[in-house]
């Protein structure tokens, strides 16, 4: 498989894809498609009934490109019978991915293409956007503006509160209610009161189906995932961006076309995803992932080469982690801010504190009021396992290498 290097930098990260692009086509030549480039790029656009909708997303068998990876026609046949409200989740909180706000402040129209289709399938009125980035909401509202053919479909976009925790579904339901943009206390779905949330690029894959077709879409990727996949590329590499590539890309591939060095580890997933082994067979998809014992989570990519301190770069991070807790419950309240001392004090060469971690982690699993601190423990915990001679080195007293800051951490540092 060849890589096709594509970059372009403007205020965003660099742009590139391995093999054809689908939904960062015409990015290569324009800094942003306005409504006239976006259909000289992608063509008309289809509009597909709910059942003639639903067996493009079964055919294809299209998941949800956000964390949690869950298929879209079974999100869409679990909504409450009555009126239905389409969501675009456009607060990419995840301080290490940027590839939602790719889309939405290039290529703003395949996110509302994809968003409007559901909206007219479902019969629903309006779709809302909500995005906490100033620069993606302007050109959200550009493209809104410029948009006349959308039927009886209206779009309103809503800049929303930053933070972590804000950008979980139930969150920002409740922040686009004009309610504190925190997650409830009970984890009720949204398609159990009518309403569909689906991040940025999900809506961006629709949009690429129902012009494609089934058939055509399934040319890339694999059997049991077809099509491509963003993915945003970070770390120890010489071309950080996000990429395009097809589903179940090995790793290799993917970090020989980024430049990267002889690496320690890599992130795969984001900050509630995992650490692993970087296996250049590993395949990206979430299968190949979940075999691996990882996630592929937000489509982050993170490599961390042999001249950072790992374990301090873990710190850091679980430190950051337990800082964006909402504080509503215990786990998040009392076990993350504990874990992260833990990792903190593994780091300086205290032997007591790997075991302390491991009891804090099982205390705080299962337990909190959203998936915020069940991501965190998972996250901290592969990097304790996979980590285990970096540990030796700092008991033993120290591994000489200094912490690098590899991994972003936004503006909650």
């Amino acid at each position: 498989m060849t890589a096709v290097l594509t970059p372009r930098t403007n205020a965003d990260r660099a742009t590139w894809s391995i093999g054809a692009p689908r939904l960062l086509a015409g990015l290569d030549t324009r800094a942003a498609l306005d409504l006239r480039a976006h259909a000289g790029v992608h063509g008309p656009l289809p509009q597909p009934d709910l059942p003639r909708l639903l067996a493009l997303l079964d055919d294809s068998r299209l998941t949800g490109r956000g964390g949690a990876g869950f298929p879209l026609a079974a999100k869409l046949r679990a909504l409450r019978s009555g009126a239905h409200r389409v969501i675009v989740n456009g607060s990419e909180s995840e301080p290490a991915s940027g590839k939602d706000r790719v889309l939405l402040r290039r290529s703003p129209h395949l996110v509302l293409d994809g968003a409007v289709i559901v909206a007219a399938a479902l019969g629903a009125r309006h779709v809302d956007v909500g995005v906490h980035d100033a620069a993606a909401a302007t050109a959200l509202r550009r493209a809104a503006a410029e948009r006349t053919g959308d039927g009886a479909v209206t779009v309103r976009v809503v800049q929303t509160a930053p933070g972590f925790v804000g950008g979980e579904a139930r969150a920002l339901v409740r922040g686009l209610d004009g309610k504190p943009q925190l997650p409830p206390g009970r984890r009720e779905l949204p398609t159990g009161r009518g309403v569909v949330v689906s991040n940025a690029e999900t809506f961006a894959q629709v949009a690429v189906l129902v012009r494609m077709g089934a058939r055509r879409f399934a040319e890339s990727g694999t059997s049991a995932e077809p099509g491509t996949t963003l993915m945003t590329l970070g770390g120890a590499v010489q071309r950080p961006g996000v990429v395009e590539v097809p589903i179940g890309v090995p790793l290799g591939i993917v970090l020989d076309a980024a430049g990267a060095p002889p690496l320690q580890a890599v992130i795969a997933g984001g900050y509630h995803g995992s650490w692993l082994p970087a296996d250049p067979a590993l395949r990206l998809s979430r299968a190949g992932l979940k075999e691996a014992g990882g996630t592929f989570g937000a489509g982050v990519l993170l490599a961390v080469d042999q001249h950072t301190c790992a374990l301090g770069e873990l710190a850091r991070v679980a430190g950051w982690l337990a800082g964006e807790s909402s504080g509503q419950c215990g786990p998040c309240l009392f076990g993350l801010p504990a874990l992260a001392r833990d990792v903190q004090a593994l780091a300086a060469g205290h032997a007591r504190a790997l075991p302390e971690a491991m009891r804090h982690a099982q205390v705080v699993s299962g337990r909190g009021a959203c998936s915020h601190p069940d991501g965190a423990v998972g996250f901290v915990t592969s990097g304790l396992r996979l980590l285990r001679t970096e540990i030796e080195a700092h008991l033993a007293g120290g591994c000489g290498r200094p912490v690098r800051r590899l991994l972003p951490l936004g503006t909650a540092a």
